[in-house]
């Protein structure tokens, strides 16, 4: 099961990068066709938009999954045990509320724009609805499983922090290659500092 679900986002990481790779050439080869030829690609500005708006949810798919996003935990690191999971739970509670009606509100838009098509590609308009259904069915199992694992006491202590401040880990991983550094790295850096001086 695990192998299923890393192949799963591994082929969403390779989808993020086609989809960049093809809005960039859409959109450089649409300016230009513009500027130097004076024609252009009718239906670039729909589809990278369209690209754009997949790319994002794709990719916030995977930074459900690999806890990526922003976030502030100054305050949630100091609460005690009990506090942080009330946290946790609350937090993930209402991730999964809004997911569930997102996916609710995708699908729905999705049914009424079936027969629209795209003034330009000629593409159904659900197309575009469609990601919040990928969004909703890939993430909801991702919180739903937190939680439960949280509820039955199976996560540990620094797994109800799930976000970290990017500043923080920063500095945590200046201080974990500080720290493996060679004796003989840490011994030399003074006096190659001194022979300079």
């Amino acid at each position: 099961m695990t192998r299923v679900v890393d192949a799963y986002f591994t082929l969403l990481k390779v989808l993020i990068a086609l989809l960049l790779a093809a809005m960039v050439v859409l959109v450089f080869g649409n300016v230009v066709l513009r500027y130097g030829f004076n024609s252009g690609i009718t239906l670039s500005e729909e589809v990278s938009r369209w690209m754009f708006v997949w790319l994002t949810f794709l990719g916030a798919i995977v930074a459900v999954r690999e806890h990526g996003h922003l976030g502030v935990d100054s305050l949630v690191r100091r609460l005690p045990l009990w506090a942080k999971r009330a946290c946790f739970i609350l937090s993930h509670g209402l991730m999964l509320y809004a997911t569930v009606l997102l996916l609710i509100g995708s699908w729905q838009q999705s049914l009424i724009n079936w027969d629209v098509v795209a003034p330009a590609s000629g593409l159904s308009v659900a197309v575009f609805y469609g990601v919040g259904l990928v969004f909703g069915v890939s993430t909801i199992p991702i919180l739903a499983i937190e939680l439960l694992n949280v509820l039955l006491g199976r996560a540990r202590e620094e797994d109800l922090v799930a976000i970290r401040e990017s500043e923080e880990e920063d500095v945590d991983e200046i201080q974990r290659r500080h720290l493996a550094a060679p004796e003989g790295f840490a011994a030399a850096a003074p006096s190659r500092a001194g022979g300079a001086a």
